[in-house]
């Protein structure tokens, strides 16, 4: 399709609406976004405490234990993270860094990279000519870099806007490095056609860590989008060198992917496909709240530039295939989460190119419904954490005495002063936006972004201690300690385990600093016993003869999830037996 027969855009913007966003606030609530949650908090259940304890595995280990991180027959299906993470911890520990803000300084880093990557994908995208606003027939239009930093500024907007970025991206496990580097081969994609050198670097090492983060499939998708991607109008001769050079690439990570599954350091699960409605009905719900409110803008995008979709530029294809390759692996497999979050870069893409289509009635209802609902969420927040430290209103303080029993609250000045702030921010930014002011592009997706921004800071400030009560194990891990003691015993060398999983050995690792080993191991002599209380029954007779029940230690937030604390029973000694003929002397 030539120039001239290219389909009219549907962006309208002046170059008054062009306006970049303020460089310093914007800048601000990045920092803001990316700190809380990385700071001050302990490893929670799941992969975050899960990748901690590899990596505390790989600095006990050697160096085989670094090609396929272990603990104690869990293997770990990725390997960059934990080497990021475990080479953190090893240079920050002899500054008294303690472990778990160690391993999360590398992830932080690459949050910081995702957000930057994004902006720079968009900008480049939003340079394609047929992602350009229309001509106005007296001029005033925008001019195509002005427009391509607001856009990106959005686009921004929109991913930090995304409900479901934020717990994802700030964990120190794998899916936040795989987010990390999808972003980078969005971003080397997107500048390809530009910068074809630059590009194939980069799409290299973003490729390259993917697959040793535990996605290999998706690298090797992305790897044959790019041979697709090669623009048509390039010479003869330049395609021919970059079709070459992608070839290349793909057939050293297809090489990359077989080594590694031998090696067992990043085995590739089955696919396991969903079945009856409510596995799709729960994947439904978490498509609506995990990509909320990308989605709805980014089905809004394809409406408006349905036109432009089959044309050579690539402002629209670009984002929707890299943004299609998680979602069907979300969809037909049970992935979850962890594969969706990598979407939401391109989402956040395809959400921003909506702005310039917004006509004044549907910014002014965005707007109106982004301040009802977030001050709504930011004043059940605020009512939540006055009713823990208080007990009033007493049906919240109930609820939270409830659902993590014994709770103590503890006020803390800086978490409460940090969410004074952020209240204040929001509220101004709540007035600003709503008042009388210029028009500019991104100002639709501020208050989504800074009300995102706000409960997240509010969660991880206001209600941190509860939700660490709630989803660490450092209590549990006490209070066996404690049973140990009341035992009239020392804390131990070692704790043989019996049935328990990934994130339980790992918790015991990183809370216990216990050397773990198997129960059946009969080399290790070690005082204790740890197992999970719902596998009791599976512990062979054989094992079971040799230690005594001392404690059943729960969970506190989680009553099912109990530990049985066994310590090794006293050895009956045989009587003597008098040797046949023997008389007193």
């Amino acid at each position: 399709m030539t120039a001239a027969n290219q389909p009219p855009s549907p962006a309208i913007v002046s170059q008054e609406a062009a306006r970049r966003a303020p460089r310093a606030v914007l800048l601000a609530l990045c920092l803001a976004y990316v700190l809380a949650g990385f700071v001050g908090r302990g490893p929670w259940k799941g992969a975050d405490v899960a990748s901690l304890g590899y990596m505390l595995a790989l600095l006990e280990g050697d160096w085989p234990q670094w090609l396929a991180p272990h603990m104690l027959g869990q293997g770990a299906d990725a390997l960059l993270p934990h080497w990021l993470g475990a080479l953190s911890i090893r240079a920050l520990a002899p500054l008294g860094v303690p472990a778990a803000l160690a391993a999360r300084l590398p992830f932080a880093l690459m949050l910081v990279g995702t957000l930057a990557a994004t902006w720079g994908a968009v900008r480049h995208l939003a340079l394609e000519p047929g992602a350009q606003p229309v001509a106005f027939a007296f001029g005033g239009e925008a001019a195509p870099g002005d427009y391509a930093h607001a856009l990106a500024d959005g686009a921004l907007l929109a991913l930090i806007a995304t409900l479901g970025l934020a717990e994802g991206a700030h964990e120190a496990a794998p899916a936040a490095a795989q987010l990390c580097f999808a972003a980078l081969a969005f971003y080397a994609l997107a500048v390809q056609p530009r910068h074809d050198a630059r590009a194939l670097v980069l799409l290299a090492l973003a490729l390259a860590a993917l697959a040793l983060s535990g996605a290999p499939r998706l690298a090797l998708g992305y790897a044959a989008l790019a041979l697709l991607g090669v623009p048509r109008q390039w010479s003869r001769r330049r395609r021919r060198r970059t079709l070459t050079a992608l070839l290349t690439l793909a057939a050293a990570l297809a090489l990359l992917v077989w080594r590694l599954h031998v090696l067992r350091a990043a085995a590739l699960a089955e696919p396991q496909w969903r079945t009856g409605a409510e596995g799709w009905l729960s994947l439904l719900r978490l498509l609506l709240w995990f990509t909320w409110p990308a989605w709805p803008l980014a089905l809004w995008t394809l409406w408006r530039w349905r036109r432009q979709f089959f044309s050579a530029h690539r402002h629209l294809r670009l984002p929707l295939a890299l943004a299609a390759v998680p979602l069907l692996a979300a969809v037909f497999t049970t992935a979850g989460a962890r594969t969706l979050l990598l979407a939401l870069p391109a989402l956040a893409a395809l959400a921003a190119l909506a702005l310039p289509t917004f006509s004044r009635a549907a910014a002014a209802f965005i707007d109106w419904f982004t301040v009802l609902f977030f001050t709504g969420w930011g004043i059940v927040i605020w009512v939540v954490w006055v009713a823990m430290m208080t007990g009033i209103p007493a049906k919240p303080a109930a609820n939270v005495a409830r659902l993590a029993p014994h709770y103590t609250p503890l006020f803390q000045w800086p978490a409460f002063a940090a969410a004074v702030v952020g209240t204040g921010a929001w509220l101004a930014l709540a007035r600003w936006r709503t008042g009388r002011h210029r028009a500019a592009l991104w100002k639709s997706l501020a208050l989504p972004a800074g009300g995102a921004a706000l409960c997240w800071l509010l969660l991880m400030t206001l209600w941190l201690h509860a939700l660490d009560y709630g989803r660490c194990y450092e209590g549990q891990m006490r209070a066996v300690q404690q049973a140990m003691v009341e035992a009239g015993a020392s804390q131990p060398a070692c704790v043989q385990v019996w049935g328990l999983g990934e994130v339980q050995l790992a918790a015991a690792r990183v809370h216990g600093h216990w050397r773990l080993r198997a129960a059946t191991d009969e080399a290790a002599h070690c005082p204790w016993l740890l197992i999970d209380a719902r596998v009791r029954g599976a512990l062979p007779q054989a094992l079971a003869g040799q230690w005594e029940e001392w404690r059943s230690v729960p969970r506190p937030a989680d009553k099912d999830e109990s530990l049985l604390l066994l310590r090794r029973a006293a050895p009956v000694l045989a009587a003597p037996v008098e040797e046949k003929g023997r008389t007193d002397r």
